[in-house]
């Protein structure tokens, strides 16, 4: 067996997780393929109403591994970092390919065009604020395996996922808001002069 089957033997969680994450995208690009190209609407909501249980798949196949005595790893903590960010993220992942397929399928109206200036910057904050929920949601989770394996000495590679949520949430910071701020009038439009 080779390197990747015997790290896959030994943290089948991974398993989950990658698995966890090509399910959330072929069951959206299958519902949306159902709903518009095929015209299966009745179809097309199961598919993408079955989204979200994507996510309680992965929590509880985390569950079931720690709850009997698997010893925490790397792959447990990126399971509670997807977890948080599919559910804080996904709805609006599902609206963004559903502007897209309605356009291209049926005549649904044109993605909006990119924001600039102002509206950009307020973009820019929210999305900041939905990494810090979806941030604060790994967190918790991550504090609740922790909780439940209740091995002090185990669980270190949970603890090492705190300090990485925290770098996120600081280079987002600079690389979105705060880059808008400082920069994004430069890419605001110029105004029309009106009258003479």
């Amino acid at each position: 067996m080779n390197a990747i089957g015997n790290y896959l033997v030994d943290n089948p969680m991974t398993l989950f997780v990658v698995g966890g994450e090509v399910a959330f995208w072929v069951f959206i690009a299958g519902g949306l393929i159902a709903r518009y190209p095929l015209k299966l609407k009745k179809f097309s909501t199961v598919l993408l109403a079955a989204v979200p249980l994507i996510d309680l798949v992965v929590l509880g196949a985390t569950v079931v591994d720690l709850s009997r005595g698997a010893t925490p790893n790397a792959t447990h903590g990126l399971a509670a970092v997807y977890l948080g960010f599919s559910v804080v993220f996904g709805p609006a992942m599902v609206r963004w390919a559903d502007v897209r397929f309605a356009h291209r399928f049926a005549g649904g109206p044109p993605p909006a065009p990119k924001l600039r200036g102002k509206a950009k910057t307020r973009h820019e904050w929210r999305e900041w604020f939905r990494c810090l929920l979806a941030s604060a949601i790994a967190a918790v989770l991550l504090l609740a395996a922790i909780f439940l394996v209740g091995r002090p000495d185990e669980v270190q590679p949970l603890w090492d996922w705190l300090p990485r949520l925290g770098a996120v949430i600081g280079v987002w910071l600079i690389t979105g808001p705060l880059w808008q701020e400082m920069f994004g009038k430069k890419s605001e439009p110029a105004r029309a002069k009106v009258g003479r």
